[in-house]
Protein backbone atom coordinates (compact mmCIF):
# COMPACT_ATOMS: atom_id res chain seq x y z
CA UNK A 1 0.00 0.00 0.00
CA UNK A 2 1.35 3.27 -0.81
CA UNK A 3 1.33 6.45 1.20
CA UNK A 4 -1.65 8.22 -0.20
CA UNK A 5 -3.65 5.63 -0.61
CA UNK A 6 -3.63 5.29 3.77
CA UNK A 7 -3.66 9.39 3.89
CA UNK A 8 -6.83 8.98 1.71
CA UNK A 9 -8.23 6.00 4.07
CA UNK A 10 -7.47 8.20 7.20
CA UNK A 11 -8.98 11.34 5.43
CA UNK A 12 -12.03 9.41 4.62
CA UNK A 13 -11.90 7.83 7.71
CA UNK A 14 -11.94 10.84 9.97
CA UNK A 15 -14.32 12.54 7.55
CA UNK A 16 -17.16 10.16 8.35
CA UNK A 17 -16.05 9.84 11.78
CA UNK A 18 -17.48 13.64 11.88
CA UNK A 19 -20.42 13.14 9.62
CA UNK A 20 -21.38 10.85 11.98
CA UNK A 21 -21.06 12.67 14.87
CA UNK A 22 -22.88 15.52 13.50
CA UNK A 23 -25.45 13.09 12.64
CA UNK A 24 -25.84 12.27 16.09
CA UNK A 25 -25.86 16.04 17.36
CA UNK A 26 -28.52 16.74 14.51
CA UNK A 27 -30.94 13.74 15.65
CA UNK A 28 -30.51 15.20 18.88
CA UNK A 29 -31.66 18.28 17.76
CA UNK A 30 -34.44 17.15 15.74
CA UNK A 31 -36.11 14.98 18.48
CA UNK A 32 -35.77 17.97 21.07
CA UNK A 33 -37.99 19.74 18.28
CA UNK A 34 -40.33 17.37 17.93
CA UNK A 35 -41.09 16.88 21.78
CA UNK A 36 -41.57 20.90 21.59
CA UNK A 37 -43.75 20.42 18.71
CA UNK A 38 -46.06 18.09 20.45
CA UNK A 39 -45.66 20.63 23.87
CA UNK A 40 -47.30 23.54 21.32
CA UNK A 41 -50.18 21.17 19.59
CA UNK A 42 -50.92 20.60 23.42
CA UNK A 43 -50.76 24.15 24.47
CA UNK A 44 -52.56 25.39 21.35
CA UNK A 45 -55.69 22.72 22.70
CA UNK A 46 -55.58 24.17 25.71
CA UNK A 47 -55.71 27.59 24.90
CA UNK A 48 -58.29 26.35 21.98
CA UNK A 49 -60.81 24.86 24.96
CA UNK A 50 -59.91 28.33 27.18
CA UNK A 51 -61.25 30.32 24.59
CA UNK A 52 -64.45 28.46 23.74
CA UNK A 53 -64.91 28.59 27.86
CA UNK A 54 -64.38 32.30 27.46
CA UNK A 55 -66.60 33.06 24.50
CA UNK A 56 -69.71 30.58 26.21
CA UNK A 57 -68.69 32.71 29.69
CA UNK A 58 -69.54 36.09 27.63
CA UNK A 59 -72.67 34.61 26.07
CA UNK A 60 -73.77 33.63 29.51
CA UNK A 61 -72.98 37.03 30.82
CA UNK A 62 -74.65 39.09 27.77
CA UNK A 63 -77.48 37.28 28.35
CA UNK A 64 -77.83 37.71 32.51
CA UNK A 65 -76.62 41.46 31.12
CA UNK A 66 -79.87 41.56 28.91
CA UNK A 67 -82.53 40.40 31.32
CA UNK A 68 -81.20 42.59 33.88
CA UNK A 69 -81.84 45.41 31.45
CA UNK A 70 -84.94 43.78 30.64
CA UNK A 71 -86.05 44.05 34.26
CA UNK A 72 -84.75 47.13 35.35
CA UNK A 73 -86.61 49.01 32.48
CA UNK A 74 -89.38 47.64 33.78
CA UNK A 75 -89.14 48.81 37.49
CA UNK A 76 -88.28 52.22 36.62
CA UNK A 77 -91.37 51.98 33.62
CA UNK A 78 -93.76 50.81 36.99
CA UNK A 79 -92.20 53.61 39.23
CA UNK A 80 -92.10 56.67 36.68
CA UNK A 81 -95.93 55.01 36.48
CA UNK A 82 -96.34 55.16 40.12
CA UNK A 83 -95.02 58.43 40.84
CA UNK A 84 -97.66 60.02 38.33
CA UNK A 85 -100.03 58.56 39.97
CA UNK A 86 -98.37 59.82 43.50
CA UNK A 87 -98.46 63.49 41.46
CA UNK A 88 -101.93 63.05 40.36
CA UNK A 89 -103.22 61.92 43.85
CA UNK A 90 -101.04 64.89 45.82
CA UNK A 91 -102.40 67.43 43.44
CA UNK A 92 -106.44 66.29 43.79
CA UNK A 93 -105.69 66.22 47.64
CA UNK A 94 -107.99 68.98 49.47
CA UNK A 95 -105.71 71.97 49.94
CA UNK A 96 -106.42 72.91 53.43
CA UNK A 97 -104.73 68.90 53.34
CA UNK A 98 -101.55 70.20 52.01
CA UNK A 99 -101.36 73.60 53.64
CA UNK A 100 -101.93 72.62 57.46
CA UNK A 101 -101.83 68.78 58.45
CA UNK A 102 -104.30 67.66 60.69
CA UNK A 103 -103.29 66.26 63.82
CA UNK A 104 -102.09 62.89 63.91
CA UNK A 105 -104.98 60.35 64.57
CA UNK A 106 -103.67 57.03 65.82
CA UNK A 107 -106.84 55.28 64.15
CA UNK A 108 -105.54 55.69 60.83
CA UNK A 109 -102.20 53.96 61.96
CA UNK A 110 -104.36 51.11 63.65
CA UNK A 111 -106.73 50.97 60.83
CA UNK A 112 -103.11 50.86 58.46
CA UNK A 113 -101.14 47.72 60.62
CA UNK A 114 -104.52 46.17 60.40
CA UNK A 115 -104.62 46.26 56.35
CA UNK A 116 -100.97 45.33 56.59
CA UNK A 117 -101.71 42.21 58.93
CA UNK A 118 -104.39 41.32 56.77
CA UNK A 119 -102.52 40.94 53.59
CA UNK A 120 -99.44 39.26 55.31
CA UNK A 121 -101.94 36.47 56.61
CA UNK A 122 -103.76 36.21 53.46
CA UNK A 123 -100.26 35.40 51.47
CA UNK A 124 -99.57 32.90 54.42
CA UNK A 125 -100.96 29.46 52.81
CA UNK A 126 -103.42 27.30 55.08
CA UNK A 127 -101.97 24.59 57.51
CA UNK A 128 -103.69 21.77 54.89
CA UNK A 129 -102.80 23.97 51.94
CA UNK A 130 -98.88 24.19 53.31
CA UNK A 131 -98.56 20.21 53.95
CA UNK A 132 -99.97 19.97 50.48
CA UNK A 133 -97.16 22.02 48.75
CA UNK A 134 -94.27 20.58 51.29
CA UNK A 135 -95.13 17.06 49.87
CA UNK A 136 -95.26 18.32 46.40
CA UNK A 137 -91.99 20.23 47.21
CA UNK A 138 -90.59 16.55 47.65
CA UNK A 139 -91.31 14.75 44.38
CA UNK A 140 -90.81 17.69 42.61
CA UNK A 141 -86.97 19.78 41.90
CA UNK A 142 -86.80 22.86 43.37
CA UNK A 143 -87.04 26.15 41.27
CA UNK A 144 -83.99 26.92 39.11
CA UNK A 145 -83.53 30.65 40.56
CA UNK A 146 -84.50 31.61 44.42
CA UNK A 147 -87.29 34.05 44.31
CA UNK A 148 -86.55 37.38 44.75
CA UNK A 149 -88.93 39.39 47.23
CA UNK A 150 -88.21 42.62 45.25
CA UNK A 151 -89.98 41.34 42.01
CA UNK A 152 -93.36 41.85 44.71
CA UNK A 153 -92.52 45.37 45.06
CA UNK A 154 -94.89 46.85 42.42
CA UNK A 155 -97.46 43.89 42.14
CA UNK A 156 -99.88 45.24 44.56
CA UNK A 157 -102.12 48.56 43.27
CA UNK A 158 -101.24 51.63 44.56
CA UNK A 159 -103.40 52.68 47.53
CA UNK A 160 -105.29 56.01 47.04
CA UNK A 161 -105.83 58.89 49.33
CA UNK A 162 -109.31 59.68 50.22
CA UNK A 163 -111.35 62.37 52.63
CA UNK A 164 -111.28 61.77 56.18
CA UNK A 165 -109.65 58.36 56.22
CA UNK A 166 -113.10 56.30 54.64
CA UNK A 167 -113.49 54.57 51.48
Amino acid sequence: MSLISVSMNLLLAGLLTAALVLGLRLNKRLKALRDSHEGFAVAVRELNAAAERAEQGLADLRAATDEAVDILADRIEKGRALAGKLERLTAEAPRETREAPAARDDSHDKRLGALLAAARDARRPERGERAGREDRAERTPPPARPRNPEDDLFDDPPLTLHQGGRR
